[in-house]
């Protein structure tokens, strides 16, 4: 019955001769652990992305609200502590998986011609991977994020000429506030996505 269906499906869609094409693709030297990072990279990013959305469904992006929503998802939903944990640690576990992938194609010289633009494109990803770690620490709106988007942001301020730009733009003025909350929400949850999608 099973392999009817199958069949049928396979007729209007070819998805075995997809998978045929994705799985027989060679790798050169061979298949080995070493090549692993950039799998890890991928399961780590996709279950950011389900946690993501999942945890969307309760965060309320307010600075009376932000911390409570997130307590109540943790505290009250049915493993809303699993969505939340694994969300926190797998954003942590992406920046030690993507510093792995980096040097290991660093040590390996897998920058070089003809590869160079794979290299600047993984470059760019990692750039978009810290400013999403970096915009997802407020948004629980405790002390730990709020101090240390505080200390980021006057870090940016010191950048010559453009630095006090920058902070009142990542700020949405001289303190933290709503306007900072909002502005880090967005580019979390919006802008930063679909820089890494892209």
């Amino acid at each position: 019955m099973l392999t009817r269906l199958g069949n049928w499906f396979n007729e209007r869609w070819p998805f075995s001769e997809l998978i045929r094409i994705g799985l027989d693709e060679e790798i050169p030297g061979g298949s080995s652990y070493a090549y692993v990072f950039g799998s890890l990279l991928l399961f780590t990013f996709s279950l950011q992305a389900v946690t993501g959305v999942w945890q969307l469904f309760y965060y309320v992006p307010s600075v009376q609200h932000a911390y409570d929503s997130l307590n109540y998802l943790r505290t009250e939903i049915t493993f809303g502590w699993l969505i939340h944990g694994l969300h926190y640690w797998g954003a942590n576990a992406m920046i030690i998986l993507l510093l792995c992938h980096a040097v290991q194609v660093f040590t390996w010289g897998a920058y070089k011609r003809p590869r160079e633009l794979t290299w600047l494109a993984g470059l760019g990803l990692f750039l978009v991977t810290l400013a999403m770690s970096f915009t997802g620490s407020p948004l629980p709106w405790d002390e730990q994020g709020y101090w240390a988007t505080v200390v980021g942001t006057s870090i940016a301020g010191t950048v010559p000429f453009v630095g006090n730009l920058i902070k009142l733009l990542m700020r949405g003025g001289q303190e933290m506030g709503q306007l900072a909350l909002s502005r880090m929400f967005v580019l979390h949850v919006a802008i930063f996505p679909v820089g890494l999608l892209a």
